[in-house]
């Protein structure tokens, strides 16, 4: 049998196995028609997607990518996860139901990055883990539980993908991670800085995170950036607060018309070994391409660009990523979300161990 198909064998028993482990204990072997069992011999398998050629699309369970689902990060090296939080909204709220929708997009996404090489099924172990539980009505109560829930996730090392959500996440993800990581640089793409100091009176909201993480001490801000913003503001010195803490700012209008591999290739230099985040407000894009968002902003990035920031990152020590507010009453087709789940893959490729091919 062929090695994807140990895989595929592989991959079945584990979805046999709810609530266990998804790296198997023997040795799974198909030697002239009999199933070989070996206990003095172990071998590391990893999850596979289900295939479109085994369950046609339409079916089988929406996990990410239609992955195993587990409860715990046990035995993973990253995980897909859900925070289905709208409450720190400020616009159109509708984001509690952006991680179900990306989850049903994603089945669209197969194997291997034909563009880069990458192959993060053949290196990594990886699974759905669900969606973190909180107090949907309590906005301060749900951050602390959120911090919790991440403390959990990544305390063995596993790299958290999350599936926004409003972007208010950022904060209590960023508080988990220092508690682990220490301070960590950041690589932000948004329609807005998010640095705000008070919405509405409140400290915690979708338009704070990142002033509520640079006062705690979460953010390398010498190292780290914010690209795409633009639209209009409350004061033309709007981005001079982060930027009065070192972080630099790459408005939209500075990204028309070009590549962002230059950039990127600047960004890496600047960061070196240094733990990243990176963070993916999906009105970073123009609204012409991912319109179902709450506040979205004319003259954004294309979907090119976006990769080209997220393909940069390849040989960053990404420590965790999160793609976040995607509001699926704002598109009734799901193409934002479906270019959402295609963003989550990508920076699923570029996690380190990742293998590459030919590229």
């Amino acid at each position: 049998m062929s090695l994807l198909g140990v895989r595929l064998c592989s991959w079945k028993l584990t979805q046999c196995q709810l609530g266990t482990r998804a790296r198997l204990p023997r040795v799974f072997a198909l030697v002239h028609g009999k199933h070989l069992l070996s206990t003095s011999t172990r071998i590391e398998t990893f999850n596979q997607p289900l295939s479109g050629n085994d369950m046609h699309r339409s079916g089988g369970i929406a996990s990410f990518m239609r992955l195993p689902v587990q409860e715990t990060t046990e035995g993973l090296n990253a995980c897909f996860v859900g925070v289905p939080l709208d409450a720190g909204t400020s616009n159109r709220s509708g984001t509690r139901m952006g991680p179900r929708q990306i989850r049903t997009e994603s089945v669209l996404l197969r194997l291997v990055n034909v563009a880069t090489g990458a192959a993060p099924f053949e290196s990594l172990q990886v699974a759905d883990i669900g969606d973190v539980p909180f107090n949907a009505y309590n906005l301060h109560l749900a951050v602390k539980q959120i911090r919790e829930a991440y403390r959990a996730i990544i305390k063995d090392g596993c790299v958290p993908l999350t599936l926004g959500g409003d972007h208010t996440l950022s904060y209590p993800i960023l508080q988990a991670i220092k508690d682990r990581y220490g301070p960590v640089c950041l690589v932000h793409i948004d329609a807005h800085s998010d640095t705000s100091d008070l919405m509405f009176g409140e400290k915690i909201a979708h338009g704070t995170p990142f002033r509520r993480a640079i006062e705690d001490g979460c953010l390398d801000c010498k190292q780290s950036i914010q690209i795409g913003l633009r639209g209009s503001g409350y004061t033309l010195d709007d981005y001079r607060w982060v930027s009065d803490q070192g972080v630099r700012v790459v408005p939209a209008n500075d990204c028309w018309n070009k590549s962002l591999v230059p950039l990127m290739e600047e960004v890496r230099k600047a960061i070196g070994e240094k733990p990243v985040y990176i963070s993916f407000d999906i009105d970073g894009l123009d609204p012409s391409v991912a319109p179902g968002t709450g506040t979205p902003e004319i003259a954004g990035l294309t979907i090119i660009q976006g990769l080209e920031i997220l393909r940069g990152c390849r040989g960053l020590n990404v420590i965790g990523a999160d793609l976040v507010e995607v509001s699926p009453p704002y598109d009734p087709f799901g193409t934002t979300a479906l270019v959402a789940g295609n963003l989550l893959f990508e920076m699923l490729c570029v996690l380190p161990r990742v293998k590459y091919y030919n590229k």
